[in-house]
């Protein structure tokens, strides 16, 4: 079991495509990267904690592998954009990775490597050490199954879902 901690925006939109991807076993929401000790939704989202939406996919490599997972991270959100995903702006919403060892480093540099031919624009996703990571609040955790009909899951992240699909199906529940 491998568990990875990446931020691509809000983390509702990450929730919800790891929470559909066969071999992930677990997605936590969560918030990470910043100099607050106890952050919780409203003060992340004043941009003034340094910390960065973020979840924890845990997964099972004998089903999925650890390509496969980050090059779902790279179709899932613009990693081109600095501090900002569509109308999210601000450095919560960066897209970074969190690694936890040298090999997950690697693995992450790879990833980049690999997938920045999908991308006119450099990628801008920041690589750096995993500190303290804070779970999020209860009404974050698998916000789309719970919440499909909302606007935001409709307008922002079922566009995103489907575009992983076209480029993942095996991977992906419908």
């Amino acid at each position: 079991m491998k568990t990875f901690v990446l931020g691509g925006g809000c983390f509702w939109c990450l929730d919800a495509l790891y929470q559909k991807t066969r071999g992930v076993t677990e997605v936590v929401s969560g918030y990470t990267g910043g100099h607050t000790r106890h952050p919780d939704y409203d003060s992340v989202c004043s941009g003034m904690t340094g910390h960065a939406e973020v979840v924890a996919v845990s997964f099972d490599e004998t089903v999925i592998p650890e390509d496969v997972v980050l090059d779902l991270y790279f179709v899932s959100h613009d990693p081109t954009t600095l501090n900002r995903q569509g109308y999210d702006v601000g450095t919560q919403y960066r897209s970074v990775m969190y690694y936890q060892d040298a090999a997950q480093q690697e693995a992450f540099e790879e990833a980049i490597r690999r997938n920045q031919a999908n991308w006119k624009n450099p990628i801008v996703t920041e690589v750096t050490r995993l500190p303290e990571f804070h779970v999020a609040e209860d009404v974050h955790q698998n916000f789309y199954a719970k919440h499909p009909e909302q606007g935001y899951c409709q307008v922002i992240i079922d566009p995103k879902l489907s575009k992983a699909r076209k480029q993942h199906a095996q991977w992906l529940a419908a």
